[in-house]
């Protein structure tokens, strides 16, 4: 195999890990946006709420904690290591099987 094409599955790997990465930093962010009371008018907070509603819409709401913070850390921490453990699986995935 040539080294120019073992070079382009690792460079899938590379992207595949860091999108996955930063859908988890988005909604870790979120939580700590919502933890931290951020105000909800702000732009960049209202955008990064949509985003990380929409990464987590399988996920929002899944707990039924009587508190609204658990709710959000369950629901968002979950989809945030879901998507770490089978983003960075398929990375690892394309890595292994473009080197043999």
């Amino acid at each position: 195999m040539s080294p120019r094409y073992r070079y382009g599955a690792n460079s899938a790997g590379r992207v595949i890990a860091a999108v996955a990465d930063i859908m988890a930093l988005i909604l870790g962010l979120w939580i700590l946006m919502y933890l931290l009371d951020a105000n909800r008018t702000n732009d960049f907070v209202q955008f990064v709420h949509d985003v990380a509603r929409w990464l987590a819409g399988w996920s929002h709401d899944l707990f039924t904690f009587d508190e609204a913070w658990a709710r959000v850390v369950a629901g968002y921490g979950l989809a945030a290591i879901v998507y770490l453990f089978v983003g960075h699986a398929i990375a690892n995935r394309v890595h292994r099987v473009q080197r043999h």
